[in-house]
């Protein structure tokens, strides 16, 4: 698989067994996805299913599914494969594949996911997805588990954590710009009005202390964050035989 993504979950593996499979909770800590509803069909083998990704306030790309889990394996781990593809012609996202698998441990559960994709827009399409889009996705899956670890380990809701994220970033993003407006701009011109003196001479040193803090300190407990995801097997992996048996989504 192209992308793979590990964490570590302290939580009871049935509460991440719903948090994950059922569609209502799944779009709440998934970033990747606006909505999620399983199409009319029986229950007991595979499900089709229909997703939406809103990327613009007037653009929302939908695509279509087909997932099946494995509930109950001999050695005690669960797993669940998909098969999914976009039709919408400004997808980047063509068509792919991917699992799920959940590993039982004494102090909760290790949660991964291997999936890979067909760009569309043919050598364009290429470039864009292994520079940005690849990555982009990469980060999104990662941030999305860590979100979901702290919905089940600290109860902290996914939209709550989205809004630790956002102020941590602004905080972040309001530390630089200051360093470097006291840095750059006149003393009149300064936000920092009659200090702006004497922070001229210690501007060079803040702004490398500003820009450690804003890139390297480690994020807040209760905001989620990426960087904390295992972005690469320790050891080979290869996708649940399950995945074989599902059919491309028409």
């Amino acid at each position: 698989m192209g992308l793979y993504i590990e964490t570590r979950i302290g939580a009871d593996l049935d509460d991440l067994w719903a948090r994950t499979q059922d569609p209502a909770q799944h779009q709440r800590w998934d970033l990747r996805f606006t909505e999620i509803t399983y199409l009319p069909g029986a229950e007991g083998g595979p499900r089709r299913f229909r997703y939406a990704t809103r990327v613009l306030p007037l653009l929302t790309l939908s695509g279509t599914g087909v997932a099946a889990g494995e509930k109950q394996r001999p050695d005690g781990t669960r797993t669940s494969a998909l098969r999914f593809s976009c039709p919408h012609p400004l997808s980047l996202l063509a068509e792919g594949s991917g699992y799920w698998r959940y590993v039982p441990e004494s102090d909760g559960v290790r949660f991964l996911t291997g999936y890979d994709y067909r760009p569309r827009w043919g050598a364009f399409g290429a470039v864009a997805d292994r520079l940005l889009f690849r990555p982009l996705m990469g980060w999104a899956t990662a941030w999305s588990f860590d979100r979901l670890r702290l919905w089940l380990e600290r109860g902290i809701t996914p939209e709550r954590a989205l809004v630790n994220w956002l102020a941590e970033l602004a905080v972040r993003t309001l530390v630089l710009a200051g360093c470097l407006a006291g840095l750059v701009l006149e003393p009149s011109l300064s936000p920092f009005g009659s200090l702006a003196p004497a922070l001229a001479y210690f501007c060079p040193l803040l702004l490398v202390v500003a820009l450690s803090l804003a890139l390297f300190k480690a994020p807040l407990a209760a905001t989620p964050a990426a960087r904390r995801c295992l972005r690469a097997p320790v050891t080979a992996t290869r996708a649940p035989r399950v995945l074989c048996t599902l059919e491309k989504p028409v």
